[in-house]
């Protein structure tokens, strides 16, 4: 069980912290009897009431030190570029990733879409929609969870790590 004011990850809505723990008042919820989960999403600021006895994902997130030694890991993590054509595969694929709730995995997804990007680009063709929207996701999803872990703004995380990859280089 979580405690109040602690922040998670919640399925794939990314960082949410925990406000209250209890049964809900004022608000329609399936079972009034439960107790729930009060969790606010920390960028869009929504509020979801979720059971405390779920079977939904969760987890804390990660600690200062998780994020610094998985930072120092990215060179490594290898990509997988999907190459396919049919676009249902290429969403069960992503989503897969994106449910997998790793950081490493989203990592993965990331390099492999900026791989793909790159291949696509020296054919003189655009990135695909699907990569992009899926790319922007994982990247958020990181973005938030490294911000919460470093205690940094989530504006600043994309250039902290490229600081931490450079001194490893």
């Amino acid at each position: 069980m979580f405690k109040k004011g602690t922040f998670i990850i919640y399925g794939t809505a990314g960082v949410c912290q925990v406000i209250d723990i209890g049964r809900v008042s004022g608000v329609p919820v399936s079972h009034p009897e439960k107790d729930y989960y009060t969790l606010t999403k920390l960028r869009s600021g929504g509020t979801i009431y979720i059971p405390v006895d779920t079977t939904e994902f969760m987890r804390p997130v990660m600690t200062r030190d998780e994020a610094n030694d998985l930072i120092a890991r990215i060179p490594d993590i290898e990509e997988r570029v999907c190459e396919s054509r049919d676009q249902k595969s290429l969403n069960d694929y992503y989503r897969a990733s994106l449910q997998s709730h790793s950081c490493e995995e989203l990592i993965r997804l990331v390099k492999s879409v900026t791989r793909k990007n790159l291949l696509l680009g020296q054919r003189g063709k655009k990135p695909g929609r699907t990569d992009t929207e899926y790319k922007k996701k994982a990247e958020s999803l990181l973005q938030e969870e490294f911000s919460v872990a470093l205690e940094i703004p989530y504006a600043e995380v994309p250039k902290y790590i490229e600081q931490e990859l450079a001194h490893i280089s």
